[in-house]
């Protein structure tokens, strides 16, 4: 027999997330979802797997959502999938497998040829077989007209800053530009246009799971004035009643620019 929260999984969600759908505003849909996948471990923990069983459950997590955001209209989605500090905080134990998981997870991602990989982060951080993946992965789906998907493996928010300022650097060095005359021109444009992220809006909205709720040094530049929403649910478990609730939060904001 089934139970209460069955039924109401099968058959109430549904209505509820198609009334929610036809009444998001058009003009009020964010172009640009900054996604923290976190709470994968404790997932595990709460289920009685091992952490791999948890990532991979993440990942597996990953694929619905990019679906929701083509639904709603967003596009661009940028992924937290693996911090700069969880390369050297991370066991070695635990890392490798991670790694695989995220390896595969953008493989599949790229093949199915529905989206652009786009990735960021530091990924000479990287072991050389993952960065490789990755590069492979944004060559295979360079020409896709889709959804912009950012990935964010070595990601960090302060070493993102610190690399456009040093590609900045040695850009001016090269065309003969004096530090004199460089502190005079620069400013945050000069700054933005050498992030990872270059060329792209900054994220409107930002959502993390698990009830945290901290930054933790995602999109520190870019997110200056986005808004944010923390979801309870851990990331194997974010449905897409969450992320309409996260996109029908965003839409009744009033946005307040610059302050």
């Amino acid at each position: 027999m089934a139970s209460v929260k069955d039924v109401v999984r099968r058959v109430l969600y549904p209505a509820y997330e198609f009334r929610v759908v036809k009444n998001l505003p058009a003009d009020r849909i964010p172009k640009h979802v900054g996604v923290m996948l976190d709470g994968n471990r404790r997932w595990a923990k709460a289920v009685g797997a091992d952490t791999a069983q948890g990532y991979q459950a993440g990942a597996d997590n990953i694929r619905p959502l990019l679906g929701w955001c083509e639904e709603v209209g967003v596009e661009v989605v940028t992924l937290w999938l693996l911090s700069s500090d969880n390369l050297t905080n991370r066991p070695p134990e635990q890392l490798a497998p991670l790694l695989r998981i995220i390896e595969g997870a953008v493989a599949s991602l790229a093949e199915s040829g529905r989206w652009r990989i786009h990735p960021v982060g530091a990924l000479d951080l990287l072991p050389p077989e993952t960065a490789t993946r990755l590069k492979a992965a944004e060559e295979a789906t360079r020409d896709v007209d889709g959804l912009m998907v950012n990935v964010a493996v070595g990601y960090g928010g302060r070493r993102e800053i610190a690399d456009a300022v040093r590609s900045l650097l040695q850009e001016h060095a090269s065309q003969g530009t004096s530090l004199e005359e460089l502190a005079e021109i620069i400013d945050v444009e000069h700054i933005a246009a050498h992030l990872y992220t270059k060329g792209q809006p900054d994220p409107d909205l930002v959502i993390r799971t698990s009830g945290e709720q901290r930054l933790g040094g995602f999109l520190l530049w870019q997110s200056a004035q986005s808004e944010f929403y923390f979801c309870e649910a851990l990331w194997p478990d974010f449905r897409r009643v969450d992320f309409l609730r996260a996109i029908r939060a965003y839409a009744a904001r009033e946005r307040r620019f610059g302050g």
